[in-house]
């Protein structure tokens, strides 16, 4: 190992340290939440500006299997801040049932570390550890709360059939390499390349690890019909872990896609078109109706998370059209849908502060009244993830669907199956806003106390949502530059 292989690694093995820094200052000062947050926290600024560091030289370490690029900075960054809000909002829920913080931040920050090195990959090996690195935490956080059974039985199908789909991944992976030859990405782009261009046959054998790797894929990233574990497992997890598990895993999935189609199948783009297409139209038009019908806003915001990977995929195939802005969009998504959907958890994890409150929309009635910031900050959240202008939401909506329509096509009526789907959604999402408003509570709810730590998480995502909504441009900037490290070759 280089000194230059270190500055490349720098941010992710920053990330490993904090984790193992989280644990000794547990071991030094059992029970201490304050200095086991404190330590997470502040490893994750220095994780930040190590990775704006980093990506300020691209490069590459140990013989180009690990790479830093514009899209590399982009995820690090936006799963940075996934993993310090979700530290924020987490002990105003997790102290009054007795479970344990610091394992939490320690086990969230290795998810972070498995993260970025998906990220980062050039290899399709890496790649894998690095799923597994960031999926294997998502399990244990699922059964956090191991006297409750709902989460329990969310842990264990969120596990079987996660190591089921692990297995499929690599199944295809090995499949991919006996029959190219390689495991980094850019030799398996000019294999298949070799093929489309007619030097080559696509053996049956590489259309099906092809197929192997778009199944794994696409559970990780909850599309139909691979979607079966999402609401049981955010149903039965932790609010401050369903939370994380909507959005962290989700945009390392997307993160996982980029590497292994955006760039390794690149050139068979014409013929995974077709599956994303597909895909996109089942994913977000299932998940839209199954959530029209749940009462239970956490079981809904499960089923509005499979159609938000829908509206993702629609930028995906816009993508593979030729439209580099369906790519710009997606990445756009992914960090604006990261920001509204955890304030919507962190709402919840706010109300239900007290044990034995539960998630139903009768919890909800009357929260405007009685918890003004609360509601309104509510209506914020929902209303971006309906996509209502001027939120972060809308933006993002609009980026996919225009670009969809920007390549034509069949395109044309994907985007517009997104944009029924998006006014369909609608219904449930104001349906929790009536209920705040127009509902009146049963009983006399206790106020509580809301620590200073949720407050700030509540407003960090707040303005992010709003800033994202008002001056999209702020980031549409890095998103560009995003897109360009691995869109060069469709233009």
């Amino acid at each position: 190992m280089t000194w230059s292989d270190l500055t490349v690694i720098a941010p992710f093995a920053a990330a490993v340290v904090v984790a193992a820094l989280v644990i000794l200052a547990d071991i030094a000062r059992p029970g201490n939440r304050h200095l086991a947050l404190g330590v997470a926290l502040a490893g994750l600024v220095a994780v930040g500006g190590l990775t704006l560091w980093a990506g300020q030289a691209p490069g590459t370490a140990f013989g180009g299997m690990y790479k830093v690029d514009n899209l590399t900075t982009f995820l690090d960054m936006v799963f940075v801040a996934i993993v310090a809000i979700s530290c924020l909002f987490a002990p105003d829920y997790l102290e009054p049932r007795g479970l344990p913080i610091a394992e939490f931040a320690a086990i969230i920050v290795f998810a972070l570390a498995g993260a970025m090195l998906v990220a980062a990959s050039a290899d399709l090996l890496v790649l894998f550890l690095g799923l597994e690195l960031m999926v294997i935490p998502g399990y244990l956080l699922a059964g956090y709360h191991k006297r409750d059974a709902l989460s329990t039985e969310g842990a264990v199908k969120y596990f079987l059939l996660g190591s089921f789909s692990s297995a499929i991944f690599l199944f295809g992976l090995a499949y991919v390499w006996g029959l190219t030859g390689s495991t980094r990405i850019a030799d398996v782009a000019a294999r298949v390349g070799e093929v489309v261009a007619g030097h080559a046959t696509l053996s049956p054998g590489l259309a099906m690890g092809l197929a192997f790797l778009t199944t794994g894929v696409a559970f990780k990233m909850a599309a139909v019909p691979f979607h079966y574990w999402t609401p049981d497992a955010y149903q039965g997890s932790p609010t401050p872990v369903t939370g994380y598990l909507s959005v962290g895993p989700k945009v390392g999935a997307f993160a996982v896609v980029l590497r292994v189609f955006a760039e390794a199948l690149l050139p068979l783009r014409q013929e995974w078109l077709i599956v994303i297409f597909v895909l996109a139209a089942l994913t977000m038009t299932l998940g839209n109706l199954v959530a029209l019908t749940q009462d239970n806003v956490k079981r809904m915001l499960a089923y509005s998370s499979i159609a938000h990977t829908g509206y993702m995929l629609v930028g995906l195939a816009a993508y593979a059209a030729g439209v580099i802005q369906g790519l710009e969009g997606l990445l756009f998504y992914g960090a604006a849908y990261a920001f509204m959907n955890l304030g919507a958890f962190a709402v919840i994890a706010a109300l239900q502060k007290r044990p034995g409150v539960s998630s139903r929309l009768e919890t909800f009635a009357g929260l405007g009244r009685r918890e003004p910031a609360l509601g309104i900050l509510m209506v914020l959240f929902l209303l971006s993830l309906t996509g209502i202008p001027p939120t972060a939401g809308f933006f993002a909506k609009a980026y996919v669907i225009l670009a969809a329509v920007q390549a034509g096509g069949w395109l044309t009526v994907l985007a517009v199956i997104a944009v029924l789907n998006a006014a369909a959604a609608a219904f449930y999402y104001l349906r929790v806003i009536v209920y705040m408003y127009m509902r009146d509570p049963t009983g006399e709810p206790t106020p509580v106390g809301h620590g200073a730590l949720l407050r700030l998480g509540l407003a960090i995502t707040a303005v992010m949502t709003v800033i994202l909504g008002l001056f999209p441009g702020l980031l549409l900037a890095s998103v560009s530059s995003a897109a360009q490290a691995i869109g060069v070759a469709i233009r």
